[in-house]
C-alpha cells in the first residue's frame, strides 16, 4: 500500500515552491511550513486545512483533496502577501507534480481569501486548491 497521498502531495508542493527563486526571495527564504517554528519572521507560507475524500473507480483507487495554503504576514496591508500568493497560484495551478507512490491527475486553484486575526497583528492570504490523485499499484513479484 502506498503512503499518505496528502503527505506525498505536500512534499511535492514544498519542493516546487522552494525551487522557485522569486518566491523564496518574496518570503525571505524557503519558509514553507506545516507548522511555523516559534519566532520565525513573516512572511511565510503555511499549510492550513486539508480534506481528503475517496475518489476510487472500478479500475483504480483515488482521492480528491481540498487543501489551503496561507501566506502569513505582520506587514501593514496585504499587497506583498497577495503578490506571494499569486506566485504560488501560478506555480501550482495545473502543475505536473511527481508524487511518491501516487499519480497527480489534476491540481487546480479554487479560491483566495484574506483575513486578519482578532488582534490585527497577523494577516493571512489563504489559497484553496483542489487536487485529484490516484494510488500507484506496486509492481508485481
Amino acid at each position: 500500500m502506498s503512503g499518505s497521498p496528502i503527505l506525498a502531495l505536500r512534499k511535492a508542493i514544498i519542493a516546487r515552491l522552494a525551487a522557485n527563486a522569486a518566491l523564496v526571495d518574496a518570503l525571505g527564504g524557503a519558509k514553507i511550513y506545516d507548522e511555523a517554528p516559534r519566532g520565525v519572521e513573516t512572511p511565510y507560507a503555511l499549510f492550513a486545512d486539508a480534506q481528503m475524500r475517496d475518489r476510487s473507480a472500478q479500475s483504480s483507487r483515488g482521492a480528491e483533496h481540498y487543501f489551503t495554503l496561507a501566506i502569513v504576514t505582520t506587514q501593514r496591508g496585504t499587497s506583498a502577501a497577495l503578490g506571494a500568493a499569486q506566485q504560488i497560484i501560478d506555480l501550482l495551478d495545473d502543475a505536473p507534480l511527481a508524487l511518491d507512490g501516487h499519480a497527480l491527475v489534476d491540481l487546480r486553484f479554487v479560491s483566495l481569501e484574506t483575513k486578519r486575526d482578532q488582534n490585527g497583528r497577523f494577516a493571512r492570504v489563504a489559497m484553496t486548491f483542489r487536487a485529484v490523485t490516484e494510488y500507484l499499484e506496486p509492481e508485481g513479484p
